[in-house]
């Protein structure tokens, strides 16, 4: 009897530490696959050990602003697009990751190849920025935001610049144009 306990404990210890593996492609509002708000530039090759990482190093005036780091497959496949918060600083932890896959997905299925209808119909639209040559939907529940091109709005809606967008004036087929995650 006593054997059987033990046998029995040591079971369910068993089952219980095995915990799933992470999705690499699943986005949440703290990760994205094994890549979190916490991890730093300096730790990127292992969290994409089997993926090229490339960092952008400009040495002219005219590309001082760039500061990205692009994770592209084993294929050559674009992945992610990442900015640190502090340029040059190998501690620095990513202020806005750029979703370039469409592997990657929400919790809700949200990738770069959803409309506005499905992100409306997955999440609470938190705020619409009208800019220059698009629109800007973000969605706080996930620290996303999404790009649409005004070329995918109703031709009277295209130029005015004052005006301030509702959920209902964006077509339910309008693609997304670009999708970032942005940590604080």
């Amino acid at each position: 009897m006593h054997k059987s306990l033990i046998y029995i404990a040591l079971f369910s210890l068993l089952i219980t530490s095995c915990g799933k593996d992470q999705n690499p492609f699943l986005i949440q509002k703290q990760n994205i696959g094994n890549l979190t708000d916490s991890t730093q530039v300096k730790d990127l090759k292992l969290v994409f050990e089997n993926d090229s990482v490339v960092n952008y190093i400009g040495n002219d005036e005219f590309t001082r602003n760039i500061n990205s780091i692009d994770v592209y497959d084993k294929e050559g496949t674009p992945l992610l697009s990442m900015s640190p918060n502090q340029k040059a600083d190998s501690t620095a932890v990513f202020s806005s990751v750029r979703i370039l896959d469409p592997r990657y997905k929400t919790e809700k299925g949200i990738s770069i190849l959803s409309t506005f209808k499905d992100i409306q119909g997955a999440y609470e639209i938190t705020k619409i920025d009208n800019l220059i040559n698009s629109i800007v939907v973000s969605v706080d529940d996930i620290n996303a935001s999404f790009t649409i091109d005004k070329q995918e709005l109703p031709s009277n809606l295209r130029f005015d610049r004052t005006l301030s967008f509702e959920a209902s004036q964006i077509p339910d087929n309008a693609k997304i144009k670009y999708f970032f995650i942005h940590w604080n």
